[in-house]
C-alpha cells in the first residue's frame, strides 16, 4: 500500500511546513514549550516515514517504525525502573517528557527512536552513496547508521538533562559523566540500534528493478534541524562544551553527507 502520488506529496510538505513552523517558534521563543515540542516530535516522526514512503510502501514501512518505537522505547522504560536501571543506566523522566504510556514510558520516546533512527539511516545512505554498489555495502549502513544514533545521543543528552529537563540521571559508581549519561548509555544506543537494524533492514531494501533513486536530502535536513535546536539550546543554557560537539557533529555529518550525495 502507498499513498496516491498527487495527495502523498501535498501531505508531505504540508506536515515538512508545519514542522518548518514548529522549529522556528522553538528557536525564537525557547524554553516552556511543551505542546510545541512535541509537536515536532511527532511531525519529525511522521514525515521521516513519509519521507521513505515515495520509494518504500507503507507496509513495510509501519512495522519498522513500529519496532523501532518498540524496543527503543521498551530499552527506556526498563532503564527508568529502579528495579533494572538497565540498558541505559538510571534515568528518571520528568513531566517535560510527556505523559506517561501504561505507566512505563514517556509517550515521546517512541518517537525520538523512530525519527532519530529514519534520519540517521537516510544521512548514512548519503554519505555511503559512492559505494552503494560494494558487497557488504548492507553491513557498512547498519554500522554508520549506529554510529550516527549514538552520535546522536551525544548531542541530544546535555540539552535534554540541562536545557530542557525532560529527564535527569542517577548518580553510579562511573565517575565520568557526558550530560550526565555515562558510557553505558552511549553503548546500550549502538546496541539497540544494531538490533533494531538488522531485525528491519529486511523491509527496507527497495526490491524492484529500476535506475537508481536521487539523493534524499530530507534526512540529512531533519537531522540538522535537530542539531541546531540542540546547539540552541546548549547557547541558552551556557553549556558551551555541548554547543561546540553538536557543531562539530553537525558540520561533518553535513560535509561527507554532501560529498557523498554529489558522488
Amino acid at each position: 500500500m502507498t499513498l496516491s502520488p498527487g495527495k502523498s506529496k501535498k501531505v508531505f510538505w504540508l506536515l515538512n511546513a508545519l514542522l518548518g513552523a514548529g522549529f522556528l517558534i522553538e528557536l525564537a521563543l525557547g524554553k516552556g514549550l511543551g505542546a510545541v515540542d512535541g509537536a515536532i516530535l511527532l511531525l519529525a516522526a511522521v514525515t521521516s516515514v513519509l519521507a521513505l514512503n515515495r520509494h518504500l510502501p507503507l507496509q513495510n514501512l509501519l512495522p519498522t517504525a513500529g519496532l523501532a518505537a518498540l524496543i527503543g522505547g521498551a530499552a527506556h522504560g526498563f532503564s527508568s525502573n529502579p528495579n533494572y536501571s538497565l540498558p541505559f543506566g538510571p534515568v528518571v523522566f520528568d513531566s517535560a517528557a510527556g505523559a506517561s504510556l501504561f505507566h512505563f514510558v514517556p509517550w515521546t520516546i517512541p518517537l525520538l527512536w523512530v525519527a532519530a533512527l529514519f534520519d540517521a539511516r537516510g544521512v548514512a545512505r548519503l554519505m555511503l552513496r559512492p559505494w552503494r554498489k560494494v558487497k557488504d555495502y548492507g553491513f557498512w549502513l547498519i554500522g554508520l547508521t549506529s554510529i550516527l544514533m549514538v552520535a546522536f545521543d551525544v548531542a541530544l543528552e546535555p540539552y535534554a538533562t540541562y536545557a530542557k529537563h525532560l529527564w535527569h540521571w542517577q548518580p553510579t559508581k562511573i565517575i565520568y559523566t557526558w550530560g550526565g549519561a555515562t558510557v553505558l548509555n552511549f553503548i546500550s544506543w549502538a546496541g539497540i540500534s544494531l538490533l533494531v537494524l538488522m531485525l528491519a533492514t529486511p523491509a527496507l531494501i527497495r526490491k524492484q528493478p529500476g535506475s537508481p533513486s536521487a539523493p534524499d536530502f530530507h534526512p540529512l535536513a531533519l537531522w540538522l534541524g535537530a542539531l541546531i535546536l540542540f546547539a540552541a539550546g546548549a547557547a541558552g543554557a551556557r553549556l558551551w562544551w555541548p554547543l561546540a560537539v553538536d557543531a562539530v557533529i553537525a558540520i561533518a555529518t553535513a560535509v561527507f553527507a554532501v560529498r557523498g550525495a554529489k558522488w
